[in-house]
């Protein structure tokens, strides 16, 4: 079975369904009879496979699993960034063609266009199925084409576009179309799958696209598209109709210590990771990220309390956190940076900070600050390299503060301040509700409220990219020594640049920016 991840984009024709067994319980079917572009689709269960193969590409390595689009979303911004001089080219602005561009997230992505091209064709009108099995396999193949195609044009601007699979000779030479056109035609995709799609599912359907994954979407594509009224019409239809709710406790929302009981009434979508998967990448190695390395832990380390002789404090830590079936095993690579980590940078009495950020842990005060909402130490129920836990794509409190943002831009805050303070109730004991703003005051605000609340769930770079405030923004935050992205970067930095072996493999890749985004 070819593996799509490693291969050039434009090489690729054939498309093969995966064997479907591991991540989440929707994806626990074995791939028995097979399915080949000869019986596309004789029955409900073949095109229920099918886009069940679309799903699993999300983890893939280069998309959710670990650092491939945090890379690009979480990465040189101002609010993570590595323990140590590690992943460098990526926080350090050092991307070029054919260094750091991508190219793996591009192929991926790629493969959930071509696929889901394929499949829509090949199941709309196809009587061989069930009125119900067909909407429901078309409105998840259309919310899975249209996130593809989300972060393909917020990553790369225009890129090559094709709602039917391309003959080879077509995808040899084809070229890149307008970023808002392709935008254009999601949305109105995105609009079709709310009408095909569930409200929502239970058991072994957890993990599916429903109706409300499909608005977010659709309303983040209108807030990156300054299109006000209708990100806050596609908001406010998933705050008051949706059975989602902000849960009561900020810490609560990414409590992911039982296995077992890893979904609340805030996630709309979610990559939902397993452990010990029996196939492919079903379980996460972000979470590795995120958990300290002992070999940093704790501060003063190789201190002897008890005098010479004694346990160092790194083997009673240890020891302590044995106790619990808890280690540090992790990378460290993102951590928090020293300004948002700082608990004065945060608003007096925001209860989000010590549930986001941690400086000491059972007793023992931290060689570096990390982010306490991602980790995970528990070392029986995620173990290192072998994590269950769920990448949350998009949450309601997001889709609060986006309601917030597109009223004050459309009516100025009157409107707006229910929305924000929703989500600042849960986050201050006693209230502190906003009042009193002007417009600009309001929008400056949320540039922070937004930081608060979403810190390290991939929304921050591309937010400071919409507000047109990425490269001051990063100049102006304190780095570790071992970083300097503000020396290095450029306007051009807001986009990748073509992968360096597509254009290789078809230089018409350039035909419409021979500079690739600014890099030539």
């Amino acid at each position: 079975m070819k593996n799509y991840s490693t291969t050039p984009f434009f090489l690729l024709l054939a498309v093969i369904l995966l064997p479907l067994t591991s991540c989440t319980e929707f994806l626990d079917e074995e791939f028995r009879d097979g399915i080949t572009t000869d019986n596309f689709f004789n029955n409900d269960a073949e095109a229920e496979l099918a886009v069940n193969g679309v799903y699993r590409i999300l983890y893939r390595t280069s998309l959710y699993r670990t650092r491939g689009l945090d890379n690009y979303y979480v990465n040189g911004a101002d609010v993570v960034g590595p323990s140590r001089n590690v992943n460098g080219q990526v926080h350090n602005y050092l991307i070029d063609e054919g260094v750091s561009d991508g190219s793996g997230t591009w192929n991926s992505l790629y493969e959930m266009a071509r696929n889901t091209a394929l499949f829509i064709n090949s199941i709309e009108g196809n009587e061989n199925l069930s009125e119900g099995a067909r909407d429901q396999a078309l409105g998840e193949l259309l919310f899975l084409r249209a996130l593809a195609y989300y972060h393909l044009t917020n990553l790369w601007g225009d890129v090559p576009y094709f709602r039917e699979l391309p003959s080879t000779e077509e995808l040899s030479t084809i070229t890149r179309s307008d970023r808002n056109m392709i935008r254009t035609e999601m949305k109105a995709d995105l609009e079709r799958a709310i009408g095909l799609l569930p409200a929502s599912y239970s058991g072994s359907d957890l993990g599916r696209a429903s109706k409300w994954a499909a608005t977010a979407l659709k309303a983040k594509y209108h807030l990156f598209d300054r299109e006000w009224q209708d990100a806050l019409d596609e908001s406010v239809s998933i705050i008051e109709n949706s059975p989602h709710r902000l849960l009561d406790n900020y810490a609560d929302v990414f409590d992911q210590s039982d296995p077992a009981n890893q979904y609340n009434d805030e996630y709309i979508y979610v990559v939902d990771f397993t452990r010990d998967p029996v196939f492919g990448d079903g379980n996460t190695s972000r979470t590795d990220d995120y958990n300290p390395r002992i070999r940093d832990e704790p501060a003063n380390r190789n201190d002897r309390p008890g005098g010479p002789g004694t346990p160092t404090r790194v083997e009673l830590y240890s020891d302590l956190l044995a106790s619990y079936g808890e280690g540090m095993t992790g990378f460290g690579w993102a951590i928090p940076l020293p300004e948002i980590a700082d608990s004065t940078n945060w608003e007096e009495g925001d209860m989000r900070y010590t549930a986001s950020i941690v400086t000491k842990y059972r007793g023992y005060e931290l060689s570096f600050p990390y982010y306490r909402k991602n980790w995970n130490l528990d070392q029986e129920n995620s173990p290192r390299g072998n994590h269950p836990e769920n990448y949350i794509v998009f949450r309601l409190a997001d889709i609060y503060l986006m309601a917030a943002e597109a009223e004050n831009e459309l009516n100025g805050p009157d409107g707006a301040y229910e929305y924000v303070n929703a989500v600042r109730a849960r986050a201050f004991e006693p209230d502190k509700p906003w009042s009193g703003m002007s417009q600009d005051e309001f929008r400056k605000a949320m540039y922070d409220e937004r930081k608060w609340e979403l810190a390290a769930e991939g929304h921050r770079r591309m937010d400071l990219i919409r507000w047109g405030i990425l490269l001051e923004t990063v100049k102006a935050t304190e780095h570790r020594p071992w970083n300097n992205p503000g020396n290095n970067i450029e306007p051009k930095h807001v986009l990748l640049p073509v992968p360096l072996e597509e254009i290789q493999l078809n230089p018409n890749l350039l035909e419409t920016d021979p500079s690739n985004n600014g890099y030539r």
